[in-house]
């Protein structure tokens, strides 16, 4: 791989008593689609919101493309090029789907800049034509669309995937997978965390994978499925 677009180099974060993340350390690549998986509690979403600077890390650097990032706030981070988007969709419910993602594009734009800029990226998810719906009013597909299309609004460089497709069933994954697809052929960037197997494997081509806070895996999904570390704590021994 070049030289790595994100590079995260043994974060370490505590609450209280809890180690949450131990000497956790990654790469990832202009293009990639990497997965980061592991059990309930392995430490995922918490890596994820340390990256985007709602959690200062105890130890350890994030570099974006040579750029330390430790101590930036999420909205310098988010400006630098890397947002998240949050396993529990939060939308402004009594307004449009394009009031909701135009939000993402105040922070580099004028309000009528970032409509337009709106309108885009509901036309490049796909929705475009429920740009003036209200946000009560829409079906979990669509949510899960929206949330990514406010993501991009912010015009980021690498995007961090939260249980994205935790509320779809498996025709609404595939479609929603293609979608990513499309993203990254477009050079974006994806860090996904997802409970799904059958779509992790099938999306990404680099895992991650931890537990209890540590990393203790890496490879490609068919390393992973054959590796007995994740089999026993992620996959299950019967797996094996």
């Amino acid at each position: 791989m070049a030289t790595p677009l994100l590079q995260v180099s043994g974060i370490g974060k505590r609450f209280g008593g809890l180690q949450a993340l131990s000497n956790v350390s990654l790469t990832v690549g202009t293009g990639e689609i990497v997965g980061l998986i592991g059990p309930n509690g392995a430490g995922k979403t918490t890596l994820f919101s340390t990256l985007v600077g709602l959690y200062k890390p105890d130890s350890g650097s994030i570099r974006l493309d040579g750029r330390d990032l430790v101590g930036l706030k999420p909205h310098r981070i988010a400006a630098a090029g890397m947002v998240k988007t949050f396993q529990n969709v939060a939308l402004f419910l009594d307004s449009s789907v394009l009031d909701n993602v135009l939000t993402g594009g105040l922070m580099r734009h004028s309000v009528e800049e970032a409509r337009a800029l709106a309108r885009r990226c509901l036309e490049r998810v796909g929705i475009g034509a429920i740009a003036d719906k209200l946000a009560r009013d829409l079906s979990f597909p669509e949510r899960a669309r929206v949330e990514v299309a406010r993501a991009l609004c912010t015009e980021p460089r690498i995007l961090l995937l939260d249980e994205a497709m935790a509320a779809l069933n498996h025709a609404e994954m595939d479609e929603f997978m293609t979608l990513l697809r499309q993203l990254r052929e477009e050079g974006l960037t994806l860090i996904v965390v997802e409970h799904h197997m059958r779509a992790i494997m099938s999306l990404c081509e680099r895992l991650v994978v931890l537990n209890f806070g540590q990393m203790i895996a890496t490879g490609t999904p068919a390393e992973i499925a054959r590796d007995p570390a994740v089999v026993e704590a992620y996959l299950g021994r019967s797996a094996a």
